[in-house]
């Protein structure tokens, strides 16, 4: 007779306890980029929204943000750094291949021999790192976990870029996510689309650079395939992950979309006619886009700057190179 495997199962159901965030140390207006790209601060606030963006210094990395916003989060939830048994670290910015941000992440904050890797879905991979999470816990294969994206984008620009390098940032934000008596986490929609793949992207690989045939590889993308896309195609998955979630618009307190632009922020508010009460993340003004690390680092201002919201309903959404997509609603702490 073969012998019968164990299965674990876990909690019921989880939530996010806590949230840390990491900035760039230094400011940069707009003023800071128009000579490279022949512009001028008006076009990038027009366009963008954008007033400021905030960079890292040359010596700091992406990990070095992820490490503090992780420490940040796990001393607000209350929970030993030794008992994370789970590190996802969301970043399209890790300064090597190999070994992943996350391995190093959990050792520096206390969580080694946490179970740790690394997730590339881009602006997609926070929600893709709380989708794990959640599933991880409530299958027993965690007990808590530690979700972190984080970005050192300028390291990925090209000053003279007009189509996405005014718009990036660096920084990090982090959730730990563990057991809960009810549901904190909603129903994931996620998905890709790589038919689009040439729509946002690096545009040389590093072999090419290696091999004298491309320069440094940096960030692209084609503004008006993206914001079509994220406008028309991304408003059905928000929808659709408040459906799933059992509630309606109404039952809102915040909504967190990626923070790509600002434009394409207020045409998903008035699209998913959202109610004059629901509370909108718009980070990007002083942030910038910071990739897998925007929602978080949004999130985390919200919440600072509206206490009130804790304990209300978030609809968040991520979108971009892939392309990739997610979205879910999340209980905030």
């Amino acid at each position: 007779m073969t012998p019968q495997l164990i299965q674990p199962t876990g909690a019921a159901h989880t939530r996010i306890y806590s949230y840390g965030a990491a900035r760039g140390q230094n400011a940069v207006p707009n003023e800071d980029l128009i000579e490279p790209i022949d512009s001028s601060d008006e076009w990038i606030r027009q366009r963008t929204g954008i007033i400021t963006r905030v960079r890292a210094d040359a010596d700091t990395s992406a990990i070095d943000l992820a490490a503090d916003a992780a420490a940040e989060a796990i001393e607000r939830s209350g929970i030993p750094a030794d008992r994370i048994d789970a590190v996802i670290v969301a970043t399209i910015s890790n300064p090597k291949q190999t070994p992943s941000v996350s391995a190093i992440v959990a050792d520096r904050v206390g969580a080694n021999p946490a179970a740790a890797y690394d997730l590339n879905a881009a602006c997609a991979g926070f929600a893709y790192g709380v989708a794990q999470a959640d599933a991880l816990i409530r299958a027993g294969a965690a007990h808590y976990a530690l979700v972190i994206g984080t970005e050192k984008l300028s390291d990925v620009v090209d000053p003279t870029d007009r189509s996405i390098s005014f718009l990036l940032g660096d920084g990090a934000g982090a959730v730990v996510v563990g057991p809960s008596e009810t549901p904190g986490i909603g129903p994931t929609i996620w998905g890709s689309d790589g038919s689009k793949a040439d729509a946002v992207g690096m545009n040389h690989t590093l072999t090419e650079f290696r091999d004298g045939l491309a320069p440094w590889p940096t960030l692209r993308q084609e503004g008006p395939t993206v914001f079509r896309w994220a406008v028309w195609e991304m408003v059905k998955v928000a929808r659709q992950a408040i459906e799933a979630a059992g509630i309606t618009p109404d039952d809102l307190a915040a909504f967190v979309p990626h923070q790509a632009n600002m434009r394409i922020i207020d045409e998903f508010a008035k699209q998913l006619k959202l109610p004059e009460s629901v509370v909108i993340g718009r980070d990007i003004e002083t942030t910038g886009n910071t990739s897998a690390a925007s929602i978080p680092l949004a999130t985390h201002r919200l919440l600072e700057e509206h206490p009130e919201l804790s304990g209300g309903l978030a609809l968040q959404i991520g979108f971009g190179a892939g392309l990739v997509f997610g979205a879910q609603v999340v209980v905030l702490p």
